[in-house]
């Protein structure tokens, strides 16, 4: 029986979905018309009869294949197996890449096209297509007559390339935990096509072995990831394993390699390095740990608050106030109030720029969707980030997640009836933050939505939850969920309508839910109690500590070691600080390492944490003349205000979001830099007091309601 390469997409995506997809679905996922669809479906019924199938049709809700699941099944085992002579250019292209990046040395175009069943002259044009895609890898190919085709680059590089191809094509619910016996399943049956070609790559087995390693060490990071980023550690470490026994190691400069170990990644790097080297009986260089620890500090998501009082980070969070302003006139909203949106951005950007900066690429699955349904939105966030980030460029790729924050700080949310539903996505905080929006839009009574990472889902207490919603499959789940696509087509609106209706009402009252609420509200456990407690009373000593210290303070000195010194003498004498010296020196050591000048406004943040700091600080000082400073962008400006921010080296996690916040509020928005340089105290207290009383309060009912 003859198959187009048409025909088999067709089938494949049909296969693999669980309800009916439209036309218009499969037709964007093929990349060609929907009446060219209609027009293959026809001989696709024709192959389904061959196995006793049926493809169900229902006007308006989409098509489905419908039969015997052994039956199913046997189709899929064929369409694994059948000899394809005819790929699509896409597959060929894989393909060609695959074996390029496996092979060391030339490889015959000759061969290839035997291989593919194609001509030398298709293999050619694909190559050419390829070069485009490998440049952007760092990557370049050798083409010589008589000598073949090769990929040059360095090893790093050639990784990168492999990753991406990897994450690219592997469905990413496989590679995660809770699906490992899937995994395991399929690799018996072996039905998959392309994710197992491209699998020759690494073992599947040690990426198995690998993601159980990964999977006990980050569990004990201080900081959460995002699923993608992972899959993108676990399918590296892999790739790592499968290159260092064939002989290919980084090579990594020996100043990069120190700044690495010098980090508090660089120990669970180590950690995750001595089980591999144990488990594969391998030895691992340091340019590898320092590699992992890359990757480590690139897949940060979230509970590191630690980074808004890096000046780096505030840099990202003066870049993000930008990029927001900019999107904001351009679309005719005001954005800068949406305090979700610049909190998310914040967050993805501090990872998204280190990834940028050590071209470390990251895998989008959702980039061609997002180009395609946010357009116009797309070409804006580009051009923004064109603007504000000029001194380096930002992928597609990045840009895509850029655009599901914005995407969901645009759309909005109504606030109505409180159900509360749990979001799992696999691609980060800006998929589901859109999903999420997208849902209260068109659902206002799921107002109470939680985000969360499968990786998250695993360790949450699920009693309160009523509605969860994943974009992936969870198979070792066993109560209702819905699944559904991070854009949330008509058809699964329709889908979440019924589900509300057959589950959660019946004549108008509540019936059973899929998970249930403890009847016992407000019963809990007096640890769970003492916690919570806990929590509260952090926040608050802390939020305290910093209105009843703040002071601001005309001075006559004229220089910043000066007015350094009359602020240490004066938090000395309040008990804020035990030794002047050493924290002067913290302070003025970190300014040597670059400018604290807060680009377009008069202030510089001098800030530092220090064993000799007792409780957290926050005062202002006002000098005479102005003094030049060098700012976070290196360029030499003039300070008229300067903030001085002190914190004690062992300070709770609660603690530092509260000057987390702090730090963010300098430059949240025009208004709030008007206020911190307005040389008025009271002024200044009333935004640190409205604004901590605003942030307490959200604490509090997020603790109150977990």
């Amino acid at each position: 029986m003859y198959i187009s390469a048409r025909e088999r997409q067709i089938l494949e995506v049909l296969l693999t979905e669980r309800n009916e997809i439209t036309v218009k679905d499969l037709a964007d996922q093929i990349g060609v018309s929907g009446r060219t669809i209609h027009r293959d479906l026809k001989n696709v019924e024709d192959i389904l009869k061959e196995y006793d199938l049926l493809l169900q049709k229902k006007a308006g809700v989409g098509v489905q294949i419908t039969g015997d699941k052994d039956r199913i099944r046997e189709l899929e085992r064929f369409l694994y197996n059948l000899f394809h002579t005819e790929y699509t250019p896409d597959e060929r292209q894989t393909i060609i890449l695959c074996e390029l990046l496996e092979t060391d040395g030339p490889v015959k175009l000759l061969g290839l096209a035997n291989d593919l069943n194609v001509t030398i002259a298709t293999v050619s044009a694909d190559l050419t297509r390829l070069e485009v895609k490998l440049q952007t890898f760092g990557l370049s190919l050798i083409r010589k007559r008589g000598y073949g085709v090769e990929i040059e680059g360095d090893e790093g590089s050639k990784r990168r390339a492999m990753s991406n191809l990897i994450t690219e094509y592997l469905d990413e619910s496989e590679i995660l935990s809770l699906a490992r016996e899937n995994i395991q399943k399929r690799s018996n049956q072996q039905i998959n096509t392309i994710s197992d070609r491209l699998l020759g790559l690494v073992e599947k087995q040690k990426l198995l072995t690998v993601e159980k390693i990964v999977e006990a060490t980050v569990q004990d990071l201080p900081f959460s990831m995002a699923d993608s980023a992972y899959i993108g550690l676990v399918v590296h470490l892999a790739l790592a394993v499968e290159r260092i026994q064939k002989g290919e190691g980084i090579k990594i400069n020996q100043e990069y390699l120190r700044d690495q170990q010098a980090t508090k990644e660089y120990k669970f790097a180590e950690k995750i390095v001595a089980e591999l080297e144990q488990v594969f009986q391998i030895q691992i260089p340091q340019a590898e740990v320092a590699y992992i620890t890359m990757h480590l500090k690139g897949a940060k998501l979230r509970h590191d608050h630690e980074y808004l009082i890096e000046d780096s980070s505030l840099q990202i969070a003066i870049k993000t106030r930008n990029l927001i302003d900019y999107i904001g006139k351009r679309v005719g909203l005001d954005l800068s109030a949406n305090r979700s949106l610049f909190d998310g951005l914040v967050m993805h950007l501090k990872p998204a720029v280190y990834r940028i900066k050590q071209s470390m690429g990251i895998s989008n699955p959702l980039l061609e969707k997002i180009k395609r349904d946010y357009s116009e939105l797309f070409s804006l966030v580009k051009e923004a980030c064109e603007q504000v980030f000029s001194e380096f460029h930002v992928p597609d790729e990045e840009i895509g997640f850029l655009v599901m924050h914005f995407g969901a700080g645009i759309l909005g949310k109504k606030e109505l009836a409180n159900v509360k539903t749990l979001v799992i996505c696999s691609s980060g905080l800006g998929t589901s933050k859109l999903l999420a929006t997208r849902l209260q839009k068109e659902f206002p009574q799921l107002n109470d939505i939680q985000n969360v990472s499968v990786m998250e889902f695993k360790k949450m207490k699920l009693d309160d939850y009523q509605v969860i919603i994943s974009t992936i499959p969870i198979p070792d789940y066993q109560l209702d969920y819905i699944l559904v696509s991070p854009m949330l087509n008509k058809d699964e609106v329709e889908k979440i309508h019924s589900f509300i209706n057959e589950r959660m009402i019946v004549n108008g009252t509540e019936a059973a839910l899929p998970i249930r609420i403890n009847e016992k509200v407000g019963l809990k456990s007096t640890a769970d109690l003492i916690d919570e407690l806990t929590s509260i009373h952090e926040y608050a000593e802390t939020i305290a500590t910093l209105l009843n210290g703040f002071e601001l303070k005309e001075v006559k000195e004229q220089g910043v070691k000066d007015i350094l010194l009359l602020a240490g003498e004066d938090l000395f004498k309040k008990n804020k600080v035990n030794n002047i010296e050493a924290v002067i020196k913290s302070l003025t050591d970190r300014e040597k390492l670059g400018g604290l000048g807060i680009p377009d406004t008069e202030m510089a943040l001098f800030h530092a944490r220090s064993n000799h700091v007792i409780k957290p600080s926050f005062t202002v000082y006002i000098p005479q003349e102005p003094i030049e400073v060098k700012g976070m962008d290196q360029n030499w400006m003039s300070m008229n205000v300067l903030l001085l921010m002190l914190s004690p080296e062992d300070i709770s996690e609660k603690a530092l979001e509260v000057l987390s916040y702090l730090s963010t509020l300098l430059i949240e928005s025009e208004d709030n830099i008007a206020v911190f340089q307005s040389r008025n105290q009271d002024s200044i207290l009333s935004l640190l007091t409205a604004n901590f009383d605003q942030f307490f309060y959200k604490k509090l009912m997020d603790i109150r309601s977990v």
